[in-house]
């Protein structure tokens, strides 16, 4: 294990490695979470907007999960690539292209005529997010000494977390905003944008892998990408089309071409996902409970703004305010939960957050026609922010410690792609299992009794990421050693 005094392969000398506490640090922690705020921005603020973009663009429940999936799609087939090309050619250097390429590809999407081009251009923007994404954690993982790192990765959590909150009340404020106000949904990141790249190449120092010397494994990176893109066609067309033969083939070959990645990545003598970080067995254990959680997390708040705009007839800004609560209790939280599992080790916080995290969003059960804000919405978004507060941050330092330093990237990527993918299928099937139909989705009724099972479902798949956690996280490894006497 490396002494504390001394940094990373592919950091900065020891010498120069941040502090949380420094001017160039807070700089570098202000840059890092605005960026990946951007890719989380999109991620919800999107959801908000989508009645609006259905009615504008006529497009119905399946164009509206493509809205979303395209970008997800694109986003965990490329993840694990960005994170190769930041440790190889610069993590500093990969993120800026990558804020740049979103950037541009957001303007795209605002100016989309129609709902193919539109889900073509969410594409577009989920390769852009590839690239920035796992750059940003990465980065705090290299720059920062040992003993920070796990604050920096809980305030990066928890004030990244306000734009993941913040998303739904922006994009409430601007769809409200007649005649195109969807598409301002999109074009708010610009100015995000070029406060990121300034901060970024002012502040951010450059670090690599210098251990990365083969080839990039472009081969890996088609075979997850295509196969990803053929599973989630299958389960998000499947139900809506009744399975042809078309969809059934679909679902089939990506399921083999993802066989086919694992297999190839065995014996690639670089690959782009390193199977030995599984054989690490917190590794393997943080990433099924990230993988429970925002599983349960994607699913829920996907549909929680149709539910409100569509059934409870909340307007699209007070349906997009219903998760402010979230932004203030992770602001208040995040950070010290990181500083928490530092000191006890992440096993607790970890087991305990997700099962009330899980509780928090079954409450969103009760939510009817005649539901109110105080009364209905508050209470479970309340209940479903202190268990996320308290599991974000152990949760991603657990994965970062896992990994060998120089792996930092591809392990960020790693976990950011189990993340996505969850995501992926959570809404490509959840929809489904709870039977929301296109049918359905028109009828609010109907799409409220889906609504309701389908929230049971995600609280207890959340809280059954809190069981895993119990059962397969060490607290070894997190910990801030004793000082030394003398």
């Amino acid at each position: 294990m490396p002494s504390l005094d001394k940094a990373p392969r592919g950091t900065p000398a020891a010498g120069t490695l941040l502090t949380y506490g420094s001017k160039q640090g807070r700089w570098v922690l202000l840059s890092t979470i605005l960026g990946s705020g951007l890719a989380q921005l999109d991620g919800t603020v999107v959801n908000v907007a989508l009645p609006r973009i259905g009615t504008d663009l006529h497009a119905g429940l399946t164009s509206l999960q493509w809205t979303l999936n395209a970008y997800t799609l694109a986003l965990s087939g490329l993840l694990l690539l960005g994170g190769s090309l930041g440790d190889r050619l610069g993590r500093r250097r990969i993120y800026v292209i990558g804020v740049v390429w979103f950037t541009i590809a957001s303007v795209l999407c605002g100016a989309a005529p129609n709902a193919t081009v539109l889900v073509i251009m969410r594409a577009l923007q989920g390769v852009g997010a590839a690239l920035l994404t796992p750059g940003s954690l990465a980065i705090l993982q290299a720059v920062f000494r040992k003993e920070d790192r796990a604050t920096a990765v809980g305030a990066w959590s928890g004030l990244g977390g306000v734009a993941t909150a913040l998303g739904p009340v922006l994009g409430g404020v601007l769809v409200g905003v007649a005649p195109w106000g969807w598409r301002l949904v999109f074009l708010i990141n610009i100015p995000l944008a070029i406060v990121v790249v300034f901060t970024a190449q002012k502040y951010i120092p450059e670090t690599r892998d210098e251990q990365a010397t083969g080839k990039l494994d472009v081969v890996g990176a088609v075979l997850a990408s295509l196969g990803l893109a053929g599973l989630v066609y299958g389960l998000t067309e499947g139900p809506a089309q009744g399975w042809p033969t078309v969809v059934v083939a679909a679902t089939a070959i990506g399921a083999v071409l993802l066989v086919a990645f694992v297999l190839f990545e065995r014996r690639h003598p670089d690959p782009l996902l390193p199977l030995s970080l599984f054989a690490v067995r917190q590794f393997t254990a943080a990433n099924l409970v990230t993988f429970a959680v925002y599983a349960a997390l994607s699913g829920g708040l996907f549909l929680l703004p149709v539910q409100l705009q569509v059934v409870s007839g909340f307007s699209p800004v007070a349906a997009g305010s219903s998760l402010l609560p979230l932004t203030l209790v992770m602001l208040l939280l995040s950070a010290r939960g990181g500083a928490l599992a530092q000191r006890i080790g992440p096993r607790w916080p970890m087991t305990i957050g997700p099962i009330i995290a899980g509780v928090g969003i079954a409450m969103f059960a009760g939510l009817d026609a005649d539901s109110g804000y105080l009364g209905g919405v508050l209470p479970a978004v309340l209940v479903f922010a202190v268990g996320l507060s308290a599991t974000v941050a152990p949760l991603t330092s657990s994965v970062l410690a896992a990994a060998p330093d120089h792996l930092t990237g591809v392990a960020s990527a790693v976990n950011n792609d189990v993340a996505r993918i969850a995501g992926l299928l959570a809404v490509a099937v959840l929809p489904a299992l709870a039977g929301i139909t296109p049918a359905a989705y028109a009828d609010p009724a109907l799409l409220s009794i889906g609504f309701h099972r389908a929230v049971l479902i995600a609280g207890a798949l959340c809280a059954l990421g809190g069981v895993l956690a119990f059962f397969t996280v060490s607290d070894a490894g997190l910990r801030t050693p004793p000082p030394v006497a003398g």
